[in-house]
């Protein structure tokens, strides 16, 4: 039943509205006080306390909103006469899926169309809630009824789209696509079709089952007429031609295209793929054409007459398309023509040095364009390195002289260079030359400032790239030398660039991964943050930040980038299905799929499922102080099971990747590779990853997640047994042989990923600890290796119960795993090179071994302690005192002396490297920079800089300009490093001095 004229929920509207306005306008207390009084008069209104439900939501009393939500849908079930609408059960709908309880709205829904079956507007509402909960079947089946009931058109569109879902999305086979097409088909003989949305929806579901001759047949008919667009119909009818293996009509269709937009630069893709057969056919409709745009392409298997009859029919068209636009004013017929040739250079047909000569020209006309560099880079590649040097030249001499008074030439200028990266020609350069490179890009960008003279602050100013670009050689540059003054230089480069204009993001990237190289986190966080990363960028730009930050000692900073991060996307989970079903009301059919496929790609995201596990690991982290907080955090994370369920099932999920790797800098493609860390390579140029490396790094990451799902339940159950180790020898009840077991189990499984058997990874641990073997052996995985060991003792604590079944003992002790802990964190701390002076050094190592085997293991001697103290419980009757007790006690008390040196030695040092003077350390930098021109080295750059702020002009360059390069000062620069690795290291520092206290209060307790 709908609601009455002049009433909602059954209620007289001018009773209701003074409750609304009081919630529009988040009065809520006095929108409480009205809904309590509406409820006096209308005590037995599921509107009245669905209202009511509503504001103590919004006031944040979730559990009083809850009941009363469930009062209100108690008595929908309960009394048959009551007014039931819409408005009520919408209301009751927000609620319920604000408090996590979808399924209650979607009942009361249920209960309300089995009352009155053939109300549309609350079978429309059911349908919404089965979108909301991604139940595609019962999407299919509610829509049938209503397009049973009402015969309307978008009623059969919605179950047809309920159909495709379970296909893509679901378990649905293709025989579902089949019932789909039948259900169109009959729809189509009674009504025929009315909206150009209902067309796509019919063709794309042909296009599934391959019949793309039926859907031509279909797009030639009178319903063709729907797309009312030429264009339009001609890309549809070149694509199912193309898929249909038919290319020569494709070509035809795709011609006559160009001829319409002779500017459509994908379009001339597809026209030569089809003339050259080697377009690769989508396994989804929703999929483009795809055509081939490697050196390898397909169409070498066509024969040579062919081929040639071909590729003239494409030029002999291309030219006239020439003819008839020009080619100075639009980028496709040059582009088309730069195709054309490279076509003929793979299949051995082709002049490179004509190929050259049409770059060169191309160049001419368009070189002055951001987007020159994009455009050309899959054209270079078919050159030789040789050849490619021989176009740079032939380029250079084709610019004219640098002139602030010609943007093109700029341009042309800004270009050259981005091609000269883009081959690696700088690589061939000695260092000598790389400097007066960097000069010379930094003394064009300084030259170029008055063009941005009256440019907003906001508005990318002429020659920003040069300093991008003086960046990458001078990082170059320290990556051959190993010298610190060509890293400060490129630091200061993009700090003086970002003093002229905080709004460029690309400086931001290159200063965040930086920063982090030189152990400077807060600044390289500082830097995350001005990129004001928001909605879905957090998804695929975060990997810039996450890896650094994961593994660092700023844990407050950490928790509150995965946080928000985790926010969005749970937020954006329970928002998705608004949008969805937003777009079956607004008929747009197409985005109904592409709104559910997105939010499939997003719910199977590598980097949510690591945030989440790491998410829940870091919380342990910073309540690791407290063995009761702990427990906490572990009842709160269902004791590990939760993320046990991850370990068990990664294996067989299929995750997405969604980071754009293409935004990180040259020198750290992904986010497991960096070159600086290693030795220099004299390589001409960086090629991107293949896929049997994109596949190695995702593997990669699957075992990660896999074994990191595993630490919330190991800690769990090694606290659980340590702790019953103790109640146990002192006669006391609380020993579970299961959770020994199942620790047992999930070390032997932890084992596997060191690639070795349970037994023989102990052994290796025994022997690293007693100086057989050296700690070398643990290579990389250093951390799993000591987390392993921890486990492995506090299993072990309880050998005498849990070994003897199997015979297997292992003699590590607590005085092995204080040992072992000692060299590891000892080894480390004089391992580390000086921060300032070298760049690189891995402090993130040191850290973990504190933040996680340290404090695991910190951990169970707090869960000892606990259980060794007097609790008032009687000991068992009978039997001789268990004298182990009293060896027990002596283990811990050795054992918190033990990690007390530990921390102490630790202290020492982060001490000293804190308290070393700032401005000593300013000079040190400063230092490595030699200004003169007569001696080699850095300091030629901010040589140029500093002349700029010196003799800037205010009337050349615009006040604003000229107040930001005053205020830029090389001091500054270098006095920010330096403060953000001592607050770096004062963050560690407070991490290992809040580990000595907890151990000195368990030594006042033992």
């Amino acid at each position: 039943m709908s609601s009455k004229f002049g009433m909602a929920g059954g209620i007289p509207e001018r009773r209701v509205r003074p409750v609304w306005d009081a919630i529009d306008s988040r009065q809520f207390k006095n929108a409480l006080k009205l809904s309590t009084a509406l409820l006096t008069k209308f005590p037995n209104s599921p509107y009245a306390l669905a209202l009511k439900a509503l504001i103590l939501e919004r006031m944040g009393k979730l559990e009083e909103a809850l009941s009363v939500c469930i009062n209100a849908k108690d008595l929908l079930y309960k009394n048959e006469s009551l007014w039931i609408d819409d408005l009520t059960l919408s209301t009751l709908q927000i609620v319920f899926q604000r408090l996590d309880h979808l399924d209650m709205a979607t009942s009361c829904y249920e209960h309300a169309c089995g009352k009155f079956p053939t109300n549309l507007e609350l079978m429309m509402g059911l349908f919404n809630c089965y979108v909301r909960e991604y139940s595609f079947v019962k999407q299919q089946q509610t829509a049938i009824k209503m397009y049973k009931i009402a015969s309307e058109e978008r009623f059969l569109l919605w179950a047809v789209c309920s159909i495709q879902l379970q296909v893509f999305c679901g378990n649905g086979g293709e025989k579902l696509l089949q019932l789909a097409e039948g259900l169109l088909k009959k729809h189509i003989a009674s009504h025929s079709l009315h909206e150009p949305e209902a067309l796509s929806v019919y063709l794309s579901l042909l296009e599934q089952q391959a019949k793309y001759g039926d859907a031509l047949d279909i797009l030639k008919s009178n319903l063709g007429s729907l797309i009312m667009i030429e264009v339009d119909k001609l890309r549809i009818q070149g694509r199912l031609l193309a898929r249909a293996g038919d290319y020569d009509a494709g070509a035809d269709i795709f011609q006559k295209l160009l001829k319409l937009c002779p500017d459509d630069w994908e379009c001339f893709h597809y026209y030569l793929g089809c003339l050259l057969e080697d377009c690769t056919l989508p396994t989804t409709a929703y999929s483009p054409i795809q055509v081939s745009t490697s050196v390898n392409c397909e169409h070498i298997h066509l024969a040579d007459d062919v081929f040639d009859h071909r590729i003239s029919r494409a030029s002999t068209f291309l030219e006239s398309i020439i003819e008839e636009v020009g080619s100075g004013s639009i980028r496709g017929p040059g582009l088309a023509n730069l195709e054309i040739e490279r076509r003929k250079i793979i299949f051995g047909k082709g002049n490179a040095d004509k190929f050259m000569e049409d770059l060169i020209l191309y160049f001419s006309r368009f070189g002055h364009l951001a987007s020159f560099t994009a455009d050309v880079e899959v054209f270079l590649q078919v050159l030789s390195f040789d050849k490619k040097k021989l176009l740079l030249e032939k380029l250079v001499k084709s610019i004219g002289p640098f002139s602030t008074s010609s943007r093109n030439v700029l341009g042309q200028h800004i270009t050259f260079f981005k091609i000269r990266e883009l081959i690696g020609d700088t690589f061939s350069l000695h260092d000598e030359e790389l400097v007066g490179f960097a000069v010379q890009m930094t003394e064009m960008y300084c030259e170029s400032l008055p063009l941005s003279k009256e440019l907003d602050v906001q508005e990318t100013m002429h020659g920003e790239e040069f300093l991008s670009m003086t960046c990458n050689v001078l990082v170059q540059l320290f990556w051959r030398t190993k010298h610190i003054g060509y890293l400060l230089e490129a630091i200061m480069v993009l700090e003086l660039g970002l003093t002229v204009r905080r709004y460029v993001w690309q400086y931001k990237i290159l200063l965040l991964h930086l920063y982090s190289l030189w152990n400077a986190l807060p600044l390289a966080y500082e830097r995350y943050k001005s990129l004001d990363v928001k909605n879905i960028l957090l998804e695929t730009v975060s990997h810039h930040i996450f890896p650094q930050m994961l593994t660092s000692s700023l844990l407050a900073d950490s928790s509150d980038l995965l946080k928000g991060y985790l926010r969005f996307m749970d937020d954006h989970f329970k928002e998705s299905a608004d949008l969805t079903f937003l777009a079956y009301r607004h008929r747009n059919y197409s985005k109904v799929i592409e709104f559910v496929q997105f939010k499939e790609k997003l719910q199977h995201s590598s980097q949510y499922l690591t945030s989440k596990v790491e998410e829940s690991i870091l919380q342990l982290k910073r309540k690791a102080n407290s063995i009761e907080e702990t427990e906490a955090v572990l009842e709160s994370l269902n004791y590990g099971n939760e993320f046990l369920d991850v370990a068990n099932e990664i294996q067989s999920k299929k995750l997405t990747f969604n980071e754009d790797l293409k935004l990180r800098p040259w020198w750290t493609p992904s986010y497991d590779k960096n070159y600086l860390l290693g030795p220099y390579e004299d390589v001409s140029c960086y090629s991107k990853e293949n896929l049997d490396e994109v596949k190695q790094r995702e593997i990669k990451v699957k075992r990660n997640i896999e074994k990191r799902s595993l630490l919330p339940r190991l800690i769990y159950l090694s606290v659980q047994c340590a702790s019953a180790s103790v109640k146990a020898k002192s006669n006391i009840n609380g020993f579970d042989s299961k959770d020994s077991s199942e620790l047992k189990c999930l070390i032997e499984s932890f084992a596997k990923f060191f690639g070795l058997a349970f037994q023989d990874a102990a052994e290796l641990v025994i022997d690293v600890s007693c100086g057989k073997k050296s700690i070398e052996v643990f290579s990389s995985n250093l951390i799993d290796w000591m987390n392993f060991a921890v486990f492995l003792n506090a299993w072990n604590l309880n050998s005498n119960e849990a070994n003897t079944s199997d015979g297997h003992a292992f003699p590590i002790n607590w005085q092995v795993l204080n040992t072992l802990l000692e060299k590891c964190i000892s080894t480390k701390i004089n391992s580390t090179k000086s921060l300032l002076s070298s760049p690189g050094t891995d402090l993130s190592i040191l850290i973990q071994l504190v933040t996680e085997p340290f404090t695991w293991h910190n951990l169970i001697v707090q869960s000892c302690v606990r259980s060794s103290l007097p609790s008032g419980k009687k000991k068992k009757k009978g039997g001789p005192v268990d004298q182990s007790n009293t060896q027990l006690s002596h283990d811990i008390k050795e054992s918190i002396s033990s990690l007390t040196g530990i921390m102490d030695q630790l202290n020492k040092w982060l001490k000293e490297l804190i308290n070393k003077p700032v401005d000593l350390d300013v000079e040190l930098l400063l230092s490595s920079l030699n200004k003169e021109q007569d001696i080699g080295g850095p300091g030629k750059v901010v040589k140029v800089l500093e002349n700029l702020v010196s003799s800037v002009d205010e009337v050349q360059v615009g006040e604003r300009i000229f107040r930001a390069i005053g205020s830029w000062r090389p001091i500054d620069v270098a006095r920010k490093i330096v403060t953000a690795q001592q607050t770096a290291l004062s963050e560690f520092l407070n991490i290992s001095e809040s580990k000595s206290k907890v151990l000195q209060a368990l030594k006042l307790q033992v």
